[in-house]
């Protein structure tokens, strides 16, 4: 890994050079960072612009609360999201109304878990809601988180 400095004896006419026989070139005693550096600032790149990716896709503007996060599970928490103009998804696919709890139940079956993440644009009616809710458990998954932002008011006078 290390490179070595082979320092060359000057003849004094300095036209030609000549290793001294018998001599090894010394170690070089300086490690080069610079590549390292620009893998660091590569990667740190990548993981910038590659964050925000990471989130579910379906935009939907979340009710705040005051709530606390709920701690992390083994297995990838299924989404259902419930847009402002009533469009049904599960993870990042769109679902008509008609198959939600077929396709729900299927996703059952082949899930160890039965918990499900219901995030529900805060301007559609809490009837509709409670109508998705109700898919949910008759589709097999009847631990049911609802997700909020947080930072929303705490009810005691004080805002979170």
């Amino acid at each position: 890994m290390g490179a070595g400095v082979v320092k060359q004896a000057d003849d004094g006419g300095g036209t030609r050079r000549r290793r001294r026989a018998g001599r090894h070139p010394a170690a070089m005693s300086e490690i080069n960072v610079t590549p390292f550096v620009d893998v660091m600032l590569v990667l740190l790149i990548i993981f910038m612009v590659a964050a925000p990716l990471l989130t579910v896709g379906v935009p939907v503007e979340l009710p705040k609360t005051a709530a606390e996060a709920l701690p992390t599970e083994q297995e990838e928490p299924l989404v259902v999201s419930l847009t402002a103009d009533g469009r049904v998804t599960i993870m990042t696919t769109e679902v008509p109304q008609a198959e939600l709890v077929a396709r729900l139940r299927g996703i059952a079956v082949e899930r160890a878990d039965d918990k499900v993440f219901l995030r529900a644009d805060g301007a559609i009616p809490y009837e509709r809601v409670m109508q998705v809710m109700g898919a949910l458990n008759a589709g097999g998954f009847s631990n049911i988180g609802l997700v909020t932002d947080t930072g929303g008011p705490t009810l005691d006078g004080r805002d979170g």
